[in-house]
């Protein structure tokens, strides 16, 4: 069974708007790499819907972007995308397949047919994740800044403080630094 990592873009205070982080070379051959990982993308509808009115056309030619844009498009193009949605069910990008239905098994499933992982990219998808214990690893890329404003990292949130071990910090060139962490043993 693949492991359910939960991986995102966010502030010093918490801030998880796609606006406020460095969007650069290097921060999109991080993404990149972490997508290789893993054999599927996971998002809630509202992050699909901001992925697909961009990152397709980039794949294609039709926006102008640096070379690591173009290569994590190319990629996210072809990977297996899941979309959790109880608004829609259809997802015409290509690779786009829609999960209904109840959320712990379905999730489940995926995570059983998808040996090598699946990277979970919603913020508010993720929380209610983690409520249902399915969330296994966590790779966020802290960004040096405070935005102050929202929307932030489990503004819902959750029942019980999530207890975490570090496995990996790695500065970047950019001030960013990828914080990689797994679910510490109850």
């Amino acid at each position: 069974m693949g492991l359910l990592t939960f991986s995102l873009n966010v502030t010093l205070d918490g801030c998880v708007d796609h606006q406020e982080g460095i969007a650069d070379d290097e921060t999109h051959a991080f993404f990149s790499r972490l997508m290789d990982e893993a054999g599927a993308m996971l998002w809630g509808r509202v992050t699909y819907e901001m992925m697909e009115a961009y990152w397709p056309a980039v794949a294609r030619g039709d926006e102008d972007a640096t070379a690591a844009m173009r290569d994590w498009a190319v990629k996210l193009e072809a990977k297996p995308k899941y979309v959790v949605s109880s608004l829609r069910t259809a997802f015409p990008w290509t690779n786009s397949h829609h999960i209904g239905g109840d959320l712990r098994t379905s999730v489940q499933k995926l995570k059983e047919a998808t040996p090598a992982g699946v990277l979970l990219g919603s913020g508010m998808l993720a929380t209610e994740l983690d409520r249902l214990d399915l969330i296994d690893e966590y790779k966020f890329l802290i960004h040096p800044g405070i935005a102050g404003h929202g929307p932030t990292l489990y503004q819902r949130g959750l029942a019980s403080t999530r207890r975490l071990e570090l496995i990996s910090s790695t500065p970047l060139h950019n001030g960013t630094v990828a914080m990689h962490y797994r679910r510490a043993p109850a």
